[in-house]
């Protein structure tokens, strides 16, 4: 099913040209890794004020969330940088620049500003502004972290006024996050300072329970919505692996929530993540990629990064826009007979110039140790490149394209349709006319497959999908040798069996 975010489409678009405009008090703009570790004039712009990083493990996504954070004095570079003595050799003449939005500082442009390490110290001018930083500490269970070791007594006890239930506003939150009422949970201040608390929480039917007693996940979401909601406005806030001790659900509707104070409180966010769920309510160019030595914007599986850094066992990668151009090209593949299909991985991104870039830098990699190619949609404004590895697909919307030259071929393939359409194969006249209704009052082809299949009582839109997609390889045989015979010479064959 098509994942739809309860956050609106003019909410997204707001933020994006807010960002764009850079109407904002305090914004980080941009960064520019000069040298960094094994990044060098790598840039990286904060086009969205809730930014994902993504990318496999050792590829730097703690690296640019660090480098965000050295651009303010409130966070010391030592937090993510720490330089271990002459084991850290390769920390000389490291350099960051920045782009910052600060109106106390400068009214009408962005000021510059640098961070490096020369002479075995840290230099920067850096200007002030409130900064959260959530580590994956944070989701440590209560009865390992020392400072709670007083609490683990029968004897423990605070006074009543020391003990605070949550705040409205962060009660609500935490309760939409992990989908379950919080207005009975309460923050003890353990100490006099008030630095160190322990929360607790209340059963349905009213029995108390501490923080030793929480998930990991729970406590970390409620101590973050609580901070959050205490900070001033234009903050930036850092989160490691957002969703470390979450389901998949609650993981989503944090990311929501960050957007939601993004507009309401004009926070600037920004995270790591290894989860393609952190990444399902973010706009295209609120997400980054890293990949150990290059830095790329745009939406893209988390699966695919396997694909990019050479981490599958695969003789060819194609990458392509979006999971339907990887539908409809794995069911031409399979159409083929001959081709070894299992040697070759599609990846589906999402936009042709994420594919296309995907593809050049694979290509470029003299690590990889396996070709790929980029094979675009017929409407892409991408430039097909036989030398490049780009190549085009048939039509110009491939949805609208596929599923009008199915429908043309009903006479003969209709009541397959119908069968793949999870609908009896008697029942293929029904099926046809819902298919003409939903063709006529479609007017965003994306959604063709997804609305052919609520009509046809609820059935999942990748599975309409996939039958097009299967049905027309079928039917337009010549089509497919047509569209395959461009990168033929890329694609690997099944080997003759011996004494065939």
């Amino acid at each position: 099913m098509t994942f739809k975010s309860e956050i609106r489409d003019s909410t997204i678009n707001g933020l994006l040209e807010k960002a764009a405009t850079r109407n904002y008090g305090q914004y980080l703009a941009k960064l520019v890794l000069k040298h960094v570790r094994g990044f060098n004039n790598e840039p990286v712009s904060f086009d969205f004020p809730v930014t994902a990083l993504i990318g496999p493990n050792g590829g730097g996504k703690t690296t640019i969330l660090g480098a965000a954070g050295c651009a303010y004095k409130a966070i010391s570079p030592k937090r993510f940088f720490a330089k271990s003595g002459k084991y850290d050799e390769s920390m000389q003449d490291w350099a960051i620049e920045y782009e910052i939005i600060d109106r106390d500082l400068n009214k009408k442009d962005a000021i510059r500003r640098t961070t490096s390490f020369r002479n075995q110290r840290w230099n920067r001018d850096a200007p002030n502004r409130r900064v959260l930083v959530f580590g994956v500490s944070r989701t440590v269970p209560a009865n390992e972290r020392p400072e709670l070791v007083r609490c683990a007594s029968n004897s423990f006890n605070v006074p009543d006024a020391h003990i605070q239930q949550l705040a409205e506003p962060v009660r609500q939150a935490v309760s939409r996050i992990l989908g379950k009422d919080v207005s009975g949970f309460s923050r003890m201040q353990v100490d006099s300072k008030g630095r160190v608390t322990l929360l607790a929480g209340r059963t349905k039917d009213g029995k108390g329970y501490s923080e030793f007693h929480f998930g990991a996940g729970e406590s970390s979401v409620i101590r973050m919505v609580a901070e959050i909601e205490l900070v001033e406005e234009q903050a930036l806030v850092l989160i490691e692996e957002i969703e470390n001790g979450l389901h998949p659900v609650a993981t989503v509707r944090i990311v929501e929530y960050l957007i939601e104070v993004a507009e309401r409180k004009k926070l600037q966010t920004i995270f790591t993540t290894h989860s393609n769920d952190a990444l399902k309510p973010l706009p295209s160019k609120a997400i980054w990629v890293a990949t150990q030595d290059r830095i790329f914007q745009g939406k893209l599986d988390i699966h695919s990064l396997r694909a990019i850094t050479g981490q599958i066992e695969a003789s060819l990668v194609i990458f392509v826009e979006d999971p339907f151009a990887r539908l409809w090209v794995e069911a031409m593949l399979r159409q083929s007979g001959n081709i070894a299909v299992d040697h070759i991985q599609v990846h589906g991104m999402e936009g042709d110039g994420t594919a296309v870039a995907m593809n050049r830098y694979h290509r470029l990699d003299p690590s990889s140790k396996f070709p790929s190619i980029c094979v675009i949609d017929g409407d892409s404004k991408q430039g097909e490149s036989a030398e490049g590895g780009v190549f085009r697909l048939p039509g110009q919307s491939p949805e609208s394209f596929v599923f009008d030259e199915v429908m043309s071929a009903w006479d003969s393939f209709g009541g397959k349709l119908s069968v793949a359409l999870l609908q009896r194969f008697e029942n293929a006249d029904k099926v046809q006319q819902v298919c003409q209704s939903v063709r006529t009052t479609n007017m965003d082809p994306h959604l063709l497959f997804a609305q052919v299949g609520e009509r046809l009582g609820l059935v999942p839109a990748l599975t309409v999908a996939a039958a097009f997609a299967n049905i027309w390889a079928q039917a337009y045989a010549e089509a497919v040798k047509q569209t395959l015979a461009p990168f033929l010479s890329y694609l690997p064959m099944e080997k003759a069996e011996v004494g065939a």
